[in-house]
């Protein structure tokens, strides 16, 4: 299937590694040019200069803060001035620390619960805000929300709020937008194997005296029985962000492998 996305021009925020990288990778193996976002300056010069070599595209680092509504409007014109042009938003950045725990009601802060939400909702929004002229005036765009299964499950306070208030920021957006050609899809990974998770995996699996290969069986809590690949996440966003996707919009798609125990509706 011909994904009709060659030439296109993509912004990933959170994209220096994890889903936002195998995105940015995934993007560019499809003729995508790709503005990456991150804070840290180093880790994403090279990661993007790794997507610039394996696929031949342009790949424009960018450090930015999306915290920061002053950042994330810099951040948008950068793109649009470097790709000449924005088509398709990735919201991926995240302050979540992997292996974080869960804490219970009195152990969730204001501060936590701040931090999180400021980055992860706010400032998704504060990027499709910035990003929505450019898409509205050429009549054609894609914005991907990237949230977590935690929308569905009650194991953190913070990450269940987080990731329901973004797929309600989602639907608000994909009816507003959708007039202009804009499609606004959010994607909800589970358990997923990164460079982060796959020590962290390791370490926990360690710890508990079992193999890593049972350990993830049980984390993934899955219908295929293991833990996803940040790149098979990847492959959903990057169909959702091209042409193909026209009949998906303000859905949420989950990429958990098939949850057990749970209706996705």
């Amino acid at each position: 299937m011909d994904l009709q996305l060659s030439g296109k021009r993509a912004l990933v925020t959170g994209a220096s590694k994890g889903i936002g990288l195998s995105i940015a990778h995934a993007l560019a193996a499809e003729g995508v040019d790709v503005a990456l976002a991150a804070r840290d300056r180093e880790t994403l010069e090279k990661a993007a200069a790794e997507v610039a070599e394996r696929s031949g595209r342009r790949a424009i680092p960018i450090v930015a803060d999306t915290g920061d509504d002053a950042s994330v409007r810099a951040l948008v014109d950068g793109a649009v001035a470097a790709l000449g042009g924005l088509d398709i938003v990735i919201n991926n950045a995240s302050n979540q620390q992997i292996g974080g725990g869960f804490p219970d009601l009195e152990g969730t802060t204001d501060e936590a619960f701040w931090g999180d939400v400021n980055i992860k909702v706010a400032g998704y929004l504060r990027v499709a805000r910035a990003a929505a002229p450019v898409l509205k005036a050429q009549g054609w765009g894609r914005i991907i929300n990237v949230s977590g299964l935690g929308y569905r499950q009650t194991h953190s306070i913070v990450r269940s709020i987080r990731n329901v208030s973004v797929a309600a920021l989602t639907k608000n957006l994909a009816d507003e937008l959708g007039p202009h050609g804009i499609n606004v899809t959010v994607v909800h990974p589970g358990a997923t194997r990164t460079e982060t998770t796959t020590l962290k995996y390791a370490q926990d699996a360690d710890a508990a005296g079992v193999e890593v290969s049972e350990y993830e069986r049980a984390l993934a809590n899955n219908a295929i029985g293991r833990v996803v690949e940040s790149a098979e996440v990847a492959d959903v966003v990057t169909f959702l962000a091209s042409a193909r996707s026209v009949a998906i919009s303000g859905d949420a798609i989950a990429v958990g492998g098939g949850l057990l125990g749970t209706i996705n509706y």
